[in-house]
């Protein structure tokens, strides 16, 4: 039997690849939040498994099939012992692998316990794996019409974590709504925000991730469960995301995410889109690019620059930049008119000086807070002292 050769082995892997990469997972949001009981290869295996289903035509007898070849691409297994490997990982996942999902109705809380995938058949002498799904996990997975999650296979694709993945899986979650509310409105707009910068108690995290009995030191906690898993959720996915520790007395209590989308052209917004939402996001990045280039030349963000109140990392962020042009400049320039430009140059000043650790993973929203606190003293100063009001850049700021 002739071997193939590698040149053609690597384009055919390379052809699966970019197949691959088109593909998304489709999953409702208690499944995200549930305890993945089974280790990295297993949840990745169900992720690529999910990745098979057609949520418009769901499959009969809730089954679907895969090739050895997408298995051994998607996991980049090239060695000769790959066949066994393959099995062992299956025979891993059908032992120990099982959701424990908790959802809340309007008694209590329900808890369940459920095997993903009960059945798989494959062959040796064929490229075919059957996979079928548990009757009790397919409504996770299908007819989806409120609280899911959309993600691409391909960011889970180079992540060797089991935290990783459950984190990612996560984050983009709270993206995800995020990005809804962002451009269909119906949430306050600091509730928007709030998706972006999520929380999640210790408590909850050490629930989901599974290590409520394990790494009982913090800092080997925080190492394994949030710093490695972030590092590779930086490298390797369309995310930026920081974080930072919130106190309660002694103890850490929670966990805020900062979470930014990598600008990348093939950037599908992993949403299950319809055409007006993709005309909205078309109009709303046309608008943001506006923004980001008027905010570029703003006077305003050299001063910014200067007190330390923006860094170059944040120049970046076309987000970041369009809400500083569209809800603070605007503001700055209400100041420039009553106190002019130094008035502006003695607030950021005393708001640098003033500036709290939180504000660092939402500045365009803190910036915004400060001046409108700010404006309708100074306002009020003008009505009490008429004379305030023509001596532009006289007087006192904040005090």
């Amino acid at each position: 039997m002739s071997s193939i050769p590698k040149n053609e082995q690597n384009q055919n892997q390379m052809q699966i690849l970019n197949e691959l990469s088109k593909r998304k997972v489709v999953e409702h949001n208690s499944l995200i939040t549930s305890i993945a009981k089974m280790d990295k290869t297993p949840l990745k295996m169900f992720e690529l498994a999910v990745s098979c289903i057609n949520t418009e035509e769901p499959p009969k007898d809730h089954t679907v099939y895969l090739s050895k070849n997408e298995l051994f691409a998607f996991f980049k297994v090239s060695d000769n012992d790959k066949h066994s490997r393959f099995k062992l990982a299956v025979e891993n996942m059908q032992k120990q692998a099982f959701f424990k999902i908790k959802e809340k109705n309007e008694h209590g809380f329900e808890f369940e316990n459920i095997v993903p995938i009960p059945y798989v058949k494959w062959t040796d002498y064929h490229d075919e794996v059957t996979i079928r799904f548990s009757p009790e996990i397919m409504p996770y997975l299908i007819n989806l019409k409120q609280n899911f999650t959309q993600h691409a296979l391909s960011d889970l694709a180079e992540l060797n974590s089991k935290y990783s993945i459950i984190l990612y899986r996560w984050l983009s979650m709270n993206y995800n709504q995020y990005e809804h509310y962002r451009y269909k409105g119906g949430r306050r707009e600091e509730q928007v925000e709030a998706y972006r910068n999520p929380t999640i108690s210790i408590r909850e995290l050490r629930e989901m991730t599974d290590t409520v009995n394990e790494y009982q030191h913090f800092p080997h906690f925080e190492n394994w469960i949030i710093k490695k898993p972030l590092e590779e959720i930086n490298l390797h996915t369309s995310f930026n995301v920081t974080y930072e520790k919130v106190k309660k007395g002694r103890s850490i209590d929670s966990i805020v995410f900062h979470i930014t989308k990598k600008r990348r052209a093939d950037d599908n917004r992993y949403k299950l889109e319809d055409k007006t939402y993709q005309e909205a996001k078309a109009d709303k990045e046309a608008n943001e690019d506006r923004l980001y280039a008027q905010a570029m030349k703003s006077k305003y963000t050299k001063l910014l620059l200067e007190n330390f109140l923006l860094s170059p990392y944040e120049m970046t962020d076309p987000t970041i930049m369009a809400g500083l042009q569209k809800n603070v400049y605007p503001k700055y320039d209400e100041l420039k008119a009553l106190r002019g430009l130094e008035g502006v140059k003695k607030h950021l000043s005393y708001v640098s000086e003033k500036q709290e650790p939180y504000s660092k993973g939402n500045i365009a929203k803190y910036l915004k807070k400060a001046i409108e606190q700010y404006l309708p003293t100074v306002k009020l100063q003008d009505l009490d002292q008429p004379e305030r009001a023509s001596v532009r850049g006289k007087g006192a700021i904040h005090e």
